[in-house]
């Protein structure tokens, strides 16, 4: 007859081994020194309560807990682009280079942002930054930089319209960008009053000039960055505003510093400043390749008293950006080509190459792969309607899903019933990373 002492003896429960025993475990304890001891602490107590369930066996669960841990202390991943959209905004744009990130981790200690290491004495901020922007783009007379372009924008907006003098623009520009945020919302959100000129399509040179009085702040001419007007149009370029007298705001959005030969319609910054506009506002995580960043470059030397005037204003101090930013964005403008600038640079017939070598390999190992020819577009709010040739490995529809929640996560994209992993934002190295997930898809079949 069995005793209660045997039953016990028997429940795997009462071989379930306690916490610290558990927490002194190599990995587990390598694991609290990256995570946090906490973190780790739940993932053991977790295990413990599965091998009490009987889900896993109790000298499974320091190997269960550790699996149950994340690879770094975010829960933000890293997923491989192959959507053929080189400025995911759900990817968080621009991928940064590897000068940047080092340039991130150079300054994520202590660092002299703020001082003069020959004085000992507070220091200008990001005055390195500021003096790669310059460089990058002569044009500008000075910089500065916020936390994002709208940010950029709203500063403006707030410094030389906050009480309630008007900011004229056409009516064609005012667009609404990302999650549903208006750009007459922003600046009206300011103080300032907008002076809506011309009709949705077609704005001339004497709407402006009619508008313009005593209360006009600035003419703004913002680039409708995400989409395209077509057909009877017209509008007025910033030279032909620049003779009218009062300053010239200009949001390019995109962030392209110079013309790029794969995007003639994109307007620059630095043919901007040279067309006459006094201050021009962009984004530095867009075609800059950048951190996420609102760039303010002055022209000529009304441009720069505006810039100085900006950097004085008090919101300023609400958006300006920190460390680890001007660390990026000075890597990403003074370093070697970015991510972007390399996905944008690539040939057809070199990811024609590829999508051929990668779908090859991958049939070679049973699965129903192979290359073909796509169209890429730039996306996060920049170069509409440009379409980019590019090149693709076609798998059946049902990879898509999996390979979302794959290790590294891969989001492609469906069309006509195929799962396209579409190698135009993607850099060469990615490609055995790309196929090791593809290849860890399980077969439904077998």
């Amino acid at each position: 007859m069995t005793t209660a002492r045997h039953r016990d003896a028997a429940d795997p429960r009462r071989r379930v081994p306690r916490t610290d025993a558990v927490l002194a475990d190599p990995a587990l304890a390598a694991a609290a020194a990256r995570l946090g001891r906490e973190r780790v602490k739940d993932a053991v107590a977790g295990a413990q309560q599965r091998a009490r369930d009987g889900v896993v066996a109790p000298e499974e669960v320091a190997a269960d807990a550790l699996a149950a841990l994340p690879a770094t202390a975010t829960s933000i991943r890293p997923v491989l682009n192959a959507s053929g959209v080189l400025l995911h905004t759900n990817l968080g744009r621009a991928p940064l280079s590897a000068a940047a990130r080092e340039a991130i981790d150079a300054v994520a200690g202590t660092c002299d942002v703020e001082l003069d290491l020959g004085t000992g004495r507070r220091g200008p901020r990001g005055t390195g930054a500021l003096a790669a922007l310059r460089r990058a783009v002569p044009e500008a007379s000075a910089a500065w930089v916020a936390n994002n372009g709208a940010a950029a924008l709203a500063l403006v907006c707030a410094a030389f319209a906050g009480t309630g003098r008007e900011i004229v623009i056409s009516r064609g520009q005012l667009v609404e960008i990302g999650d549903g945020f208006r750009i007459p919302e922003l600046i009206e959100s300011t103080g300032a009053r907008l002076r809506p000129v011309g009709t949705t399509n077609r704005t001339h040179l004497r709407d402006y000039a009619e508008a313009i009085g005593d209360d006009t702040a600035f003419l703004l001419v913002v680039h409708p960055s995400n989409f395209v007007v077509t057909g009877f149009t017209s509008d007025v370029d910033v030279a032909e505003l620049a003779r009218l007298g009062p300053p010239v705001v200009a949001d390019t959005g995109s962030g392209l510093l110079r013309p790029h030969p794969r995007l003639p319609e994109e307007p620059d910054v630095a043919s901007t400043l040279a067309a006459g506009a006094d201050l021009v506002t962009a984004s530095g995580d867009k075609l800059l390749g950048g951190p996420q960043a609102g760039l303010l470059l002055g022209g000529g030397e009304r441009g720069a008293e505006l810039v100085e005037r900006v950097r004085r204003f008090p919101l300023a101090r609400a958006v300006r950006v920190d460390k680890l930013t001007l660390a990026a964005l000075e890597a990403s403008v003074t370093g070697p080509p970015t991510p972007v600038r390399d996905a944008l640079d690539a040939t057809p017939e070199d990811l024609r190459a590829r999508a051929a070598a990668l779908a090859a390999a991958l049939a070679a190992d049973g699965v129903d792969a192979h290359p073909l020819d796509t169209v890429a577009g730039v996306g996060g709010g920049g170069a509409p309607g440009v379409e980019l040739p590019s090149a693709a490995v076609s798998l059946p529809a049902r990879y898509a899903d999996p390979l979302r929640a794959g290790d590294p996560p891969v989001l492609g994209r469906v069309a006509d019933g195929r799962c396209l992993l579409d190698l135009r934002a993607l850099p060469p190295s990615a490609d055995d990373v790309l196929g090791a997930v593809v290849r860890a898809v399980p077969d439904p079949e077998a």
